[in-house]
């Protein structure tokens, strides 16, 4: 049995274990008010013109959108010095897919910014979690003064450097029964995108990658600058409200993941096209989502195999290299016409017209992403032959 079978059964299992909601459910309900929940903020440092900010990646596995969503948010705002900065040097792969290159180790961090970061994200790191020295490292940073930030299953990694005891955090829909069990000195919340507590931040699943993202930008600059950033990026809400009650996998879902993954005749490879200036929150987001389906796996495809720079100064190293490596089944068209964030929209409807409305739905629960399938699914144009 494959490892992504047995995390299908580790989920459906988590979900026929689970029992009454806890009554911290209800405390999740109302910081998610209006007025509530919203974050501190930002005190300026160091005599600093701009907040530096450090989004960590571990270099064997971190998610994607996690990862690269964040990032090309903060940068794109331009009111901090944001710098990817990974556990060791090289290519940071991501998960299920692409790769990029960060701009400094650790060390190197350390070394540019010894008086520590402003803000410290993390995303999910998989078996980064129980990386001694990146543990140590988040230590020494929240000991700076530095405000961390848990991104979706980046959380438990804050739960295991201990930066969570006693504090109020909420996670993924699907993790967080698992940590009230192994970390009962945190108050877990649900339904709420994101919540501060002190000098730790946390969010719920993937997708609240975005909010939260603009949420900082809000806190370092200001409302109007966050409205100017949104209406770029095609976000229009990015407060804490949510409802992760609403996400839940059920048989159906387990069904059709395992059907999915089960069809390998049906597996395609997917090509994204990339050069200079390719906008990484755009690639990111449809090359997560159709990796996400098990039917597919997105590349990146560029005209040679050296690194490619991002629109927003984020190395992404090709996959694949047009007219030399396999070619892909087909492209993606990323759709540039389209806000960055509303692409995920059209990725899922191209999703359901390619595949199935029930494939674009396990999507979106995977995401912890509030998307209902459109009646008709037009943008067919997603999907173009290579």
């Amino acid at each position: 049995m494959s490892a992504s079978i047995l995390r299908i059964a580790a989920m459906i299992a988590a979900f026929t274990s689970a029992g009454a909601m806890p009554a911290a459910a209800q405390e999740g309900a109302r910081a998610a008010e209006p007025g509530r929940g919203t974050l501190p903020r930002y005190e300026a440092r160091f005599g600093r013109a701009k907040p530096v900010i450090a989004v960590v990646a571990y270099n064997p596995a971190t998610e994607l959108t996690d990862f690269v969503v964040p990032y090309g948010v903060l940068a794109e705002s331009r009111v901090a010095e944001v710098l990817a900065v990974s556990t060791s040097a090289g290519p940071i792969q991501t998960s299920p897919t692409l790769r990029f290159g960060g701009h400094a180790t650790l060390r190197e961090f350390d070394a540019r910014h010894p008086l520590g970061a402003d803000y410290v994200i993390v995303p999910n790191i998989y078996e980064g979690e129980d990386d001694l020295p990146l543990r140590a490292w988040l230590h020494e940073q929240a000991g700076k003064g530095s405000i961390i930030v848990g991104i979706c299953d980046g959380v438990p990694t804050l739960a295991k450097a201990g930066l969570l005891e006693g504090k109020r955090a909420t996670t993924h829909w699907r993790t967080i029964d698992r940590m009230e069990r192994a970390h009962p000195g945190t108050r877990w919340l649900r339904n709420t995108r994101y919540i501060a507590d002190g000098r730790i931040i946390t969010t719920s699943g993937v997708s609240a990658s975005i909010p939260i993202s603009i949420a900082l930008v809000e806190a370092i600059a200001g409302r109007e600058r966050a409205e100017a950033l949104g209406k770029t990026l095609g976000a229009t809400d990015w407060s804490p409200k949510h409802n992760s009650l609403q996400f839940r996998l059920t048989p159906g879902f387990f069904m059709r993941g395992l059907a999915n993954k089960a069809m390998f005749w049906r597996q395609e490879d997917l090509g994204i096209d990339v050069a200079r200036g390719a906008d990484e929150v755009r690639v990111a987001l449809f090359a997560d989502a159709w990796g996400r389906t098990r039917r597919s796996m997105a590349y990146t495809v560029a005209a040679s195999s050296e690194p490619v720079m991002s629109r927003r100064g984020l190395l992404i190293y090709p996959d694949r290299v047009a007219g030399k490596s396999p070619a892909t089944s087909r492209t993606l068209a990323l759709l540039e016409s389209v806000p960055p964030v509303q692409a995920l929209d059209r990725a899922l409807e191209a999703i359901a017209a390619d595949y199935d409305g029930k494939t674009a739905e396990l999507v979106a629960l995977s995401m912890e992403y509030e998307w209902q399938r459109p009646a008709a699914t037009p943008l067919v144009q997603a999907r173009t032959g290579r």
